[in-house]
């Protein structure tokens, strides 16, 4: 038998004196010391290890199998877009700017020495992280107090520009380790160096070095010199800060921090050191506005357009040069004479017929308010909107000579009126539209109902909310300006609804359609009828402020108080709309639909449109030339007449008894020159007015005799 000694501490006393009389008095053995056991993460350390490895390698080879080792030397997925106006001539310049990668072993070898001397200076050295410069940079941050330097070598800057996020936490930075070991594993050091310096950030919108070299230096990398190459690495550390076109003396100041650190690391030497000269700025790139009240509106249509590319991209736009500057000349011009009308903003926006925006003013000036007042502002269009009520009354089977009440009316608790208080009794539909009838137009909306004006406003495609009530037909429903011309832009092709567009390259969607619609001939049936009622609006209404040497439609929209006032209409191949009005939406003084943007709808197409300019300049030739004749005949006939009316024509002044003479030969010549002779009889009657007008002051109650 086996007997096993009980522990000394289990025992109670009479088990004790049992225990010691059998084995004949002796004392128990003392226990020995039991042993500590081992602490639980110590048990688990070469578990967690081994798994970290794991992880570790198994992220190295995902990696490997996944990542996109030539994702550095890829284009920018939104390049820098320059937009054009339809002749070529840029006008607005958005997004970065990537040129084609580079290759360092191709450069001169100061250019990739520059960047490893100012931003790794071990590169060569370390496999993707750099201890010693980790501690070098933690000792400089703590005895500036400050962080001074970075401790990232080139592949984690690879790392982190190439496949991370720019957020700062300690997941990223362990991301950016690993990744930054798969670099070193996979690529060599060169060709890290090639894909760092073909992705890195110059600053000015300039990403890679072959975009910063055009940039700064209008040149190839290939071309650099010691002084410019210092330069751009310099820039990497605060690319924003130090772009030469905003800061050169910084940048310049940068440059040579790295060219003595490449002469202390022994990169180059005394004499490289001393010949280095300056980087001259020489900017590549022509600096153009980051954007305008048109450019503003097209980006998002130019960026859908913009294939992923290399360099920047060009987009060619609607856009017309001429009629932008002409746009903007009469826009600015009227409200600086505005005066006491207290008018603070306008807009103007013109189009063709298929919906191409060829201008667009959406405010005084761009540099102190980017809102758009042509697409953004949300503004009542008044007596504009009525055109959807005559075509919902056209479509219900009337006619431009159907009949309607102009004379107050009260429908349910709404009794509208007419704004200059006068009532015509029975009118013509056309008359209506002319004259701008309010209460006819309501009884239109009342007649036809509210759903039928909604449905002819969407049809000619206004998808902003209307209302449903009657006082829709008066424009109480807001809208833009760009969409309320867009809608008469159908009445002017008849292919409706139009889709305004800004880049060159057919849109896609409903524009597709509207285009090929436009194409193909008239698919509004009412058309014909809308635009004779435009037309009479121009031509008698409260238009005739617009009226042009050329057939002219058009309508005028005047809000309660006069907070907004705009006309729309077109002539020839031109749609356009103005508004004008104040931000704040405060009343403007003594302005109408039918004065202000009908005077700025008038002087913008009169040079708009080439029909009308030569109209215009005929007319204007014609006129000097019949007063070249007029003043040829003048000088003829006072060599007839004598030394009296010669001294007329020279402005002297003559007395009353010599003027009595002259005008009493000037009447003879006018009862007996014949009527065809117009030239003559008009010379004469332009020199009797002169003669009047010259007759000496010393005799006021001596008026002359007439002819």
């Amino acid at each position: 038998m086996i007997f096993r000694r009980p522990r000394v501490e289990s025992l109670d006393p009479d088990e004790y004196r049992a225990w010691s009389a059998e084995f004949g008095g002796q004392e128990p053995p003392q226990p020995s010391e039991a042993p500590k056991p081992r602490s639980r993460w110590l048990r688990w350390l070469p578990k967690i290890a081994a798994g970290l490895l794991l992880v570790f390698f198994g992220i190295v080879a995902w990696l490997a199998i996944t990542a996109p080792l030539g994702k550095a030397l890829e284009p920018l997925e939104t390049p820098a877009l320059v937009l054009t106006a339809a002749d070529g001539t840029p006008i607005a310049r958005r997004g970065s700017f990537k040129a084609k990668p580079v290759d360092v072993t191709k450069l001169p070898d100061h250019v990739g020495e520059a960047f490893v001397a100012i931003e790794d200076r071990r590169f060569y050295d370390h496999i993707g992280i750099d201890i010693r410069g980790i501690l070098r940079a933690a000792q400089a941050n703590a005895a500036a107090g400050r962080v001074v330097q970075g401790g990232s070598t080139i592949t984690q800057q690879l790392a982190k520009t190439s496949f991370l996020s720019l957020d700062r936490s300690m997941a990223r930075k362990a991301q950016e380790v690993i990744i930054a070991f798969w670099l070193e594993a996979w690529l060599t050091k060169d060709e890290i160096l090639s894909r760092y310096l073909s992705s890195v950030y110059f600053g000015d919108g300039a990403y890679g070095l072959r975009a910063a070299s055009e940039q700064y230096f209008s040149k190839e990398p290939e071309q650099l010199t010691l002084g410019e190459a210092a330069m751009l690495a310099g820039l990497v550390k605060a690319p924003s800060r130090l772009a030469p076109t905003n800061n050169y003396e910084a940048a310049r100041e940068r440059g040579k921090i790295v060219i003595a650190a490449m002469k202390e690391q022994g990169l180059i030497t005394d004499a490289e050191w001393r010949g280095a000269r300056r980087a001259a700025l020489r900017p590549g790139r022509k600096g153009l506005p980051t954007g305008s009240y048109f450019a503003d509106w097209a980006w998002g249509e130019a960026a859908n357009s913009a294939p992923d590319t290399f360099g920047e991209v060009k987009v060619a736009t609607t856009l017309d040069s001429r009629l932008q500057k002409l746009a903007e000349r009469v826009v600015k011009r009227n409200l600086d004479r505005a005066g006491w009308h207290n008018v603070g903003e306008a807009a103007l926006v013109a189009m063709h017929p298929d919906g191409r925006v060829v201008a667009m003013v959406g405010g005084r000036d761009y540099q102190k308010s980017e809102f758009n007042r042509a697409v953004q502002a949300k503004r009542q269009p008044g007596s504009a909107f009525k055109l959807f009520v005559y075509l919902a009354a056209l479509r219900s089977g009337m006619n431009v000579d159907s009949e309607i009440e102009d004379e107050p009316v009260t429908i349910g608790d709404w009794s509208p009126k007419n704004n200059d208080g006068k009532y015509r009794g029975p009118i013509t539909l056309k008359r209506a539209f002319a004259l701008s009838s309010n209460v006819a137009a309501a009884r239109l909306a009342n007649e036809v109902g509210a759903g039928a004006v909604r449905k002819a406003a969407r049809d000619l495609g206004i998808k902003d909310e209307i209302s449903d009530d009657l006082t829709i037909a008066l424009g109480t429903s807001t809208m833009s300006l760009l969409d309320l011309t867009s809608a008469y832009a159908s009445v002017a092709g008849g292919a409706p609804p139009v889709v305004p567009y800004a880049v060159s390259a057919p849109p896609r969607d409903e524009g597709v359609m509207s285009r090929l619609r436009a194409l193909g001939g008239d698919s509004l049936p009412e058309r014909a009828a809308l635009r004779e009622m435009m037309r009479a609006t121009i031509d008698y209404g409260t238009g005739t402020r617009a009226k042009l040497p050329v057939a002219a439609f058009g309508k005028t929209g005047t809000t309660q108080d006069s907070r907004d006032a705009i006309f729309v209409g077109f002539a020839g191949d031109l749609v356009v709309g103005v508004w004008v009005g104040n931000d704040d939406n405060s009343p403007m003084k003594g302005v109408l639909g039918s004065t202000m943007p009908a005077v700025m709808w008038h002087e913008f197409m009169m040079e708009a449109l080439p029909e009308v300019r030569q109209i215009s300049e005929r007319q204007t030739e014609e006129r000097r030339a019949r007063e070249e004749a007029d003043a040829a005949a003048q000088v003829d006939l006072s060599v007839l007449l004598g030394p009296d009316a010669e001294a007329v024509l020279r402005g002297e002044p003559i007395d009353v008894a010599r003027a009595g003479a002259l005008l009493g030969q000037l009447g003879n010549v006018i009862a007996n020159t014949p009527e065809d002779a117009e030239g003559i009889r008009a010379a004469a009657r332009a020199l009797s007015d002169r003669i009047n007008k010259a007759v000496d002051e010393r005799a006021p109650e001596e008026p002359p005799p007439g002819p």
